[in-house]
């Protein structure tokens, strides 16, 4: 029954969909391609020209198509046009390694990534992605220190996931790739003796992404988003654009409440501003509602897709406690958390090792100290805030606008050291 089950993914599904496909909105009509690849079947090794392997599970067919005519104006926006594609044209060339044949889940993962990294272009930045929401991201000096603690960062949700680069992949930073467990890794270029080290990985998709080099562009370009709803409509949006590009951008976090002006009493310091602005960029590819904890140019805990505010800071903050645990852990004792909590119930280990991790994890409050929050939307009471002032958060980015407004800035007023505060003016909602 298991070998049945597993067969399942190992399924290359035909698909029907046409080779083109015509959309028309009133006069203007753009054109779309399906990609197609030639890749060893991996029974026979023969060449097969074939487009996505299955959709977001087995049994379901799906195609990838590239825009290749047409732009749409439509008001005073342009949407992009031709000769801009990403993941949508990738040729077999890019595909350095199809390891097993990729399915929509996969290039997903790396358009969401992308969708990050086009906004931290300055540094050496990497996205691991896992069911198009981010596990951990990081930006540092040199590639492979962005690697480290991005993976570090959830080595657990990291396992089976994407891993994306906006500089060239050295032979170092493969090294410490291939030591895991990922479905995809996709860089601008690699450099040689790179390709080879990860290949030892079997069935690993090694992506080079044409244009990577011209990714901030895209920061400033709108697609056409679509919606397909249950019962056949569409709704169609336009995509956000992110306003915040500097920590200039920012605004004050100030609110009026019945006659009184309420404003943040310690503004952020350089240093919380760099995180504020890296934790905004990542919120713009993660799943709402949100709420984020950086630090240092690291994601320390990621909620993500929660229903209420309060709900996913806490969510946020058990995570980065057990990321944090279990990173201990693997640095110490060479083993996930969950391994050596097996092992002490089984009676393999000392108890005292596991209560040694946990009393640590929370002396350090599962790293949370001296982080910033980042939230996607404003705060409708401030219990989200209480909850991450109490595990240190020095300083918080939001959009502003709610009505209690007034008690958040209380709220980092009246924290012990005081919290900054800053708005954006903007909500960043992905769903």
């Amino acid at each position: 029954m298991g070998e049945g089950l597993r067969s399942i993914y190992r399924t290359v599904m035909d698909d029907h969909f046409p080779i083109e496909i015509n959309i028309s909105y009133g006069e203007k009509v753009l054109c779309y391609r399906k990609k197609t690849w030639k890749i060893p079947d991996e029974k026979s090794g023969e060449l097969i020209e074939k487009g996505l392997r299955y959709g977001e599970n087995p049994g379901q067919e799906a195609a990838l198509y590239e825009l290749v005519n047409g732009n749409l104006i439509l008001g005073e926006c342009s949407f992009i046009e031709p000769g801009r594609g990403l993941v949508s044209s990738i040729s077999e060339e890019d595909m350095i390694r199809s390891g097993k044949h990729p399915g929509k889940t996969n290039l997903t993962d790396v358009d969401s990534a992308l969708n990050i990294l086009k906004y931290l272009t300055e540094k050496p930045a990497v996205v691991i992605v896992k069911h198009n929401n981010p596990c951990g991201v990081s930006w540092a000096e040199n590639i492979f220190v962005a690697y480290e603690k991005a993976n570090m960062a959830d080595r657990i949700a990291a396992f089976g996931g994407c891993a994306v680069f906006n500089r060239s992949l050295d032979r170092t930073t493969a090294d410490m790739v291939a030591e895991n467990y990922l479905e995809v890794v996709a860089a601008p270029e690699y450099e040689e003796g790179a390709v080879a080290i990860l290949a030892k990985r079997s069935n690993l998709r090694i992506l080079r992404i044409s244009r990577m080099e011209r990714l901030s562009e895209y920061a400033s370009l709108r697609f056409v988003d679509i919606k397909s709803l249950m019962d056949g409509g569409i709704i169609i949006q336009q995509s956000p654009l992110n306003r915040i590009r500097t920590a200039r951008d920012f605004l004050p976090a100030t609110a009026f409440h019945e006659g009184k002006t309420y404003s943040i009493e310690r503004q952020p310091t350089e240093k919380e501003y760099e995180d504020l602005l890296f934790g905004w960029q990542v919120e713009q590819g993660v799943t709402s509602n949100s709420v984020l904890y950086v630090k240092d140019g690291v994601t320390v805990g990621i909620g993500t897709g929660e229903q209420d505010r309060v709900g996913v800071a806490e969510i946020a903050v058990y995570k980065a406690y057990t990321k944090y645990a279990d990173a201990l852990c693997f640095r110490r004792f060479g083993v996930p958390y969950k391994d050596l909590e097996l092992a002490v119930k089984k009676g393999q280990k000392d108890r005292l090792l596991l209560e040694q991790i946990d009393l640590e994890t929370r002396d350090a409050k599962g790293g949370l100290i001296g982080s910033v929050m980042v939230s996607d939307a404003f705060f409708p009471f401030r219990d989200g805030v209480d909850v991450a002032i109490c595990q240190g958060i020095t300083a918080i980015v939001q959009p502003g606008g709610s009505m209690r407004d007034f008690e958040v800035i209380e709220a980092c007023n009246e924290a012990s050291p005081k919290v900054s505060m800053v708005f954006t003016g903007q909500r960043a909602f992905k769903h």
